[in-house]
């Protein structure tokens, strides 16, 4: 059965937040670095966002979570007007290779079809190959004409999906 993706209910936000953090610091982000500010946030992102969360099963813990930016949030960095775009795609680390990433993305490419929206983008570091496996066996394509810097030194690549069809 795959992992089951829902929007976060209140008591989600936190565990949210440490899987985030989990997932990105020590291996891609330093602890000292102040996007770790932005990647505990996960009320902020809820609010100015959705934040969505995956579970092995029914009940269970929060074992990922994907911060999914429609066309109205102001979260939005890198997708058009017509696009969805998704941030902060963390999964707790004891869950990985249980399909939880892709659950999450694919949910993602759902609730934009279901939106009547054309499209996904999202920002990824160079450095997270295994997560650029994954957006390319569902059909994302780098889009380097949207790479960008958010801080010197922090070059991230841009990966996009026009169409958002099963």
């Amino acid at each position: 059965m795959p992992p089951l993706v829902t929007r976060a209910a209140s008591d989600d936000v936190a565990e949210a937040a440490r899987i985030t953090v989990a997932a990105y610091v020590g291996t891609y982000v330093a602890a000292d670095d102040a996007y770790v500010a932005h990647l505990e946030d996960a009320a902020g992102r809820a609010t100015e966002a959705e934040l969505w969360v995956a579970r092995l099963e029914e009940g269970g813990p929060v074992v990922g979570s994907v911060t999914f930016c429609p066309p109205e949030s102001s979260m939005r960095e890198i997708a058009r007007d017509d696009e969805a775009e998704f941030r902060m795609l963390a999964v707790d680390p004891v869950a990985r290779g249980r399909g939880v990433g892709e659950a999450l993305v694919r949910h993602c490419l759902e609730e934009a079809r279901r939106r009547g929206l054309l499209g996904v983008r999202m920002s990824t570091m160079a450095q997270m190959t295994s997560a650029h496996r994954l957006y390319e066996r569902l059909g994302f394509e780098r889009a380097p004409d949207d790479d960008w810097s958010p801080t010197p030194g922090v070059h991230l690549l841009a990966y996009a999906r026009r169409d958002v069809t099963p």
